[in-house]
């Protein structure tokens, strides 16, 4: 996989880019004037950021993996050391499936009913593969979503959800706020 250089990363006009930011030079960034990374973020192949008048903000140590998207015109807010596994889709805006309306971007928004809304992700979160999150979706911080999981609710911190649509599973450890304590101590990058 082959990353964007510094200098490409600053010549493409993201909002602001942390240090040791990598972005795959196969991903498709949309409105990067609208897109904050935070420091050692990393996007891979195949991903499409599709920033809307809300915004794309990721903080660091963010990973997503390749073949995922972020897409609406809602805010998208990803917190520190949130990992978006592969062909995940966060969505912030939606179209009305009712039948009351047309669907699809290609027609004036008299004709469609299209819902935006802000989407947040905590800080600690992961989203197992092939996940999908809608619009208005607050995701706590230390959530973990399991693979192919729909999230239409906002989920509760430090839990396990996974399922179609998502429902809550047990609590999870919060051992993981030692780590992040200890790597930040250790590694002198604050």
């Amino acid at each position: 996989m082959a990353f964007l250089t510094e200098e490409q990363l600053k010549e493409a006009g993201f909002k602001s880019i942390g240090k040791n930011v990598s972005v795959s030079d196969k991903a498709s960034i949309y409105n990067p004037a609208y897109i904050s990374l935070g420091d050692y973020t990393r996007i891979d192949d195949f991903c499409i950021l599709s920033a809307g008048e809300g915004g794309m903000d990721l903080g660091r140590n963010v990973h997503i993996a390749c073949y995922t998207s972020l897409i609406g015109k809602g805010k998208i807010s990803i917190g520190d050391f949130a990992g978006i596994s592969s062909r995940c889709a966060i969505y912030s805006s939606n179209d009305d499936y009712s039948g009351q309306f047309m669907t699809g971007p290609t027609l004036p928004s008299e004709f469609t009913n299209v819902t935006h809304k802000d989407v947040t992700i905590g800080k600690h979160t992961i989203i197992g593969a092939s996940s999908i999150v809608l619009p208005g979706v607050n995701i706590a911080e230390g959530v973990s979503i399991g693979a192919f999981s729909l999230i239409t609710k906002d989920c509760e911190a430090f839990s396990f959800y996974f399922g179609i649509p998502a429902k809550w599973i047990k609590s999870r450890s919060k051992d993981l706020l030692k780590l992040e304590d200890e790597y930040l101590s250790t590694t002198k990058i604050n």
